[in-house]
């Protein structure tokens, strides 16, 4: 299956960029936001950072000044960007991504190139089509984590990954069953994915692609866990901007229930990444 694109369009800076950007603001008129998790903030960040790790980020957005520009920043600029998405979405007036995140501000090589104009929900589709585009998000993800289980580095990281995947056909199936309601259809789940998934999972990036673009090194288990961390960032943002769109409470209790159980794996992922 070829990815969507998933993310939604932010401000993005490169590492000279902000530097310029930083230089020429008081400092207390700009809130520099790491999103990674303690562990990295501790073993360097930019001076004057303020540190919340993005598994954290959706309920404690009321610590940050929205009226101030805001410059967002993880490792590789993965998490960043999902980061940088939410705020926009919680009234922040002025965010930017800082592409290739701490590694490019340090002078290493930065991420690949930016996934820029690549909206998954525009927010015209009808309920049906938001969750068509959802079962697609949720295979997906489930391809990703069965992709990462051979590549990962020992036992706890593969068990977490194989736990994640098959939590992902729970979500399928819920999915579904939301779709058959609203249609009043019975379809079967290989007619759904061949007639109606279908054409929603083709085009977009390979797997390979997606994890190139997104700068991950396999070989870095924190690599991977923060590349696993911002897909499930970006899935909780996107099914949450879905269900305040909708108007029917069966829809968007369910999409709100997929919205907790990502939090869910965030924090999962968080800890994990923690214990390394």
């Amino acid at each position: 299956m070829g990815w969507k694109q998933f993310f939604t369009p932010v401000a993005s800076m490169d590492a000279p960029q902000a530097k310029k950007f930083l230089t020429n603001q008081p400092a207390d008129s700009v809130t520099v936001l790491d999103v990674r998790q303690p562990a990295e903030y501790e073993a360097g960040h930019i001076a004057g950072a303020k540190l919340i790790p993005l598994p954290e980020l959706q309920g404690r957005m009321a610590e940050l000044d929205n009226t101030k520009p805001t410059v967002v920043y993880c490792a590789i600029g993965g998490r960043s960007r999902i980061a940088a998405q939410m705020l926009a979405g919680g009234d922040f007036a002025e965010v930017y991504n800082l592409s290739g995140g701490f590694k490019a501000w340090q002078g290493n090589t930065a991420a690949g190139p930016e996934d820029q104009g690549l909206a998954l929900f525009s927010g015209r589709e009808s309920a049906e089509e938001v969750l068509v585009t959802a079962y697609s998000l949720e295979q997906g993800l489930r391809e990703f984590y069965l992709r990462m289980i051979p590549l990962a580095k020992n036992d706890p990281v593969k068990e977490l990954f194989q736990k994640l995947a098959a939590i992902e056909v729970t979500h399928q199936n819920r999915i579904l069953e939301e779709y058959r309601r609203l249609t009043g259809t019975s379809v079967d789940v290989a007619v759904f994915e061949r007639e109606v998934a279908g054409p929603a999972m083709e085009g977009g990036l390979s797997t390979e692609e997606y994890i190139s673009r997104a700068g991950a090194n396999l070989d870095q288990v924190t690599d991977v866990l923060s590349l696993a961390m911002a897909i499930e960032a970006q899935a909780m943002d996107l099914y949450q901007r879905a269900a305040a769109t909708r108007t029917d409470p069966n829809g968007q209790r369910m999409l709100r229930q997929i919205a907790g159980e990502e939090q869910e794996h965030l924090k999962l992922l968080g800890d994990l990444f923690q214990q390394l």
